[in-house]
């Protein structure tokens, strides 16, 4: 059965449509809903920009006293789980 998808459905799935995640005929209802919706429109073309932004951007170095620290807890939750 189709239904009509309204906008917080929309903004539900937002993050597995940017991601090509939802099966076909969903993207088609969704894709549907965005001709007619331009707030949504807004929605995706802002997640796609800054998903896009994110991707192009060098990932931040953890200082080394911050590196050295994660890397004690971590070997400490390591060894509580043995």
């Amino acid at each position: 059965m189709k239904h009509d998808l309204h906008c917080k459905e929309i903004l539900a799935q937002l993050s597995d449509y940017i991601d090509s995640e939802l099966a076909t005929c969903l993207c088609a209802e969704i894709e549907a809903h965005l001709d007619s919706c331009p707030d949504c429109q807004v929605m995706v073309d802002t997640l796609r920009k800054t998903v896009t932004l994110y991707r192009q951007c060098p990932p931040d170095e953890l200082p080394a006293d911050v590196r050295a620290r994660l890397h004690k807890v971590l070997r400490l939750e390591e060894r509580s789980a043995d």
